[in-house]
């Protein structure tokens, strides 16, 4: 049971990538408070945050993924501390804290690499890549770069760990992250299948895996040998942009979706649109969630309150934010006080 007197923070990172870089930042909005608050003092100058994870045994400590590595705050992002986590010249583009052990924390970069922290971030070590190889189709057509976009482990086995490389497939290491390999090969003609967004593991269904990609979602029922098309409504001809996937805290069975039409898949006069998909049977179907509007931007994140389950939170590439305190039975919007641009705009979200 919630206490009645808890309150939820909402934390958003805002970026770009490549040639597309603005000022960057994080912001916060707590229940009840109208206006967003600019966290970004003590971030880097013009961060690009594109990671975001938070302690779930205490919701103050907050860790950033930026373009000059992570930060971890101990207040709610009211002042950072710069971590040693990876050589110059590796931006974060994912953070993933152990489901057993708070003190593990995972975080992926651009070049694709993974490093590991068991201290509760103070010391890092960088994991064995070598013996990755991406899918031939990834390594000429554009764009060509690699980065660790999203990892996710299967509660139900620790040892076996997942991560989406963006224009890269997916990896699996099978000893707790030590080593990892490409897990994801085949015939193809384009390499949208494998341009991964993220990827997710539901203890409901120990070795399935769910990956989101850029035209479509898939999962796999054999620790990813197979894969298998999850169909849901289409959101331009051919498919759907598929941004985000998160496993609900309370309910394993219950699988939530961001996704939109717009996107590198998509026909170029295909007007930006978002939407947020639920599955209650562990990802075997999926239905749309009405938001109360027509969301005006591709959905990118999703965020549940592990504390509080019935706070679920969504939010677009455009900056709208969706907020619902009844498990998705209602919902309100605000946005983040940035305008948007392709330089400049929503990546992660998470809350507590």
């Amino acid at each position: 049971m919630v206490a009645t007197n808890h309150q939820t923070y909402v934390y958003i990172g805002l970026g770009g990538e490549g040639d597309y870089i603005g000022e960057g930042g994080l912001v916060r909005r707590a229940d009840g408070e109208e206006e967003w608050s600019d966290i970004s003092k003590g971030l880097p100058d013009n961060p690009q945050v594109r990671a975001l994870a938070i302690r779930p045994d205490d919701p103050k400590v907050l860790f950033a993924g930026t373009d000059k590595g992570v930060f971890r705050s101990d207040d709610r992002g009211e002042t950072w501390d710069a971590l040693s986590d990876s050589p110059d010249g590796h931006e974060v583009w994912s953070l993933t804290i152990h489901p057993d052990d708070p003190n593990v924390i995972y975080a992926g970069y651009e070049p694709c690499s993974i490093s590991r922290s068991e201290d509760g971030g103070k010391t890092w070590n960088m994991m064995d890549t070598s013996q990755v190889v991406y899918p031939h189709i990834t390594t000429y057509m554009p764009p060509t770069g690699k980065r660790v976009i999203g990892i996710a482990f299967d509660p139900s086995d620790t040892k076996d760990i997942y991560a989406a490389v963006e224009v890269g497939g997916l990896l699996a290491s099978r000893d707790g992250g030590n080593t990892w390999l490409s897990v994801i090969d085949g015939p193809y003609i384009k390499n949208n299948t494998l341009d991964l967004h993220h990827v997710q593991v539901s203890a409901a269904a120990p070795g399935t895996v769910h990956i989101a990609t850029q035209t479509a979602l898939f999962l796999s029922r054999d620790k990813g040998a197979r894969w298998e098309h999850v169909q849901v409504d289409e959101m331009f001809p051919g498919g759907s942009y598929c941004r985000d996937l998160l496993v609900a805290p309370d309910d394993p069975k219950t699988i939530y979706l961001a996704a939109g039409a717009g996107g590198g898949a998509a026909p170029p006069d295909t007007v930006q649109e978002g939407a947020l998909f639920r599955s209650r049977d562990a990802g075997e179907t999926y239905e749309r969630l009405n938001l109360g509007e027509t969301v005006p931007g591709r959905m990118m994140a999703i965020a549940i309150d592990s504390a509080a389950p019935d706070h679920i939170y969504c939010a677009a590439y455009s900056g709208e934010v969706y907020s619902s305190t009844d498990g998705g039975g209602s919902w309100s919007k605000s946005k983040t006080p940035a305008e948007s641009s392709r330089s400049l705009h929503v990546y992660p979200m998470v809350c507590g």
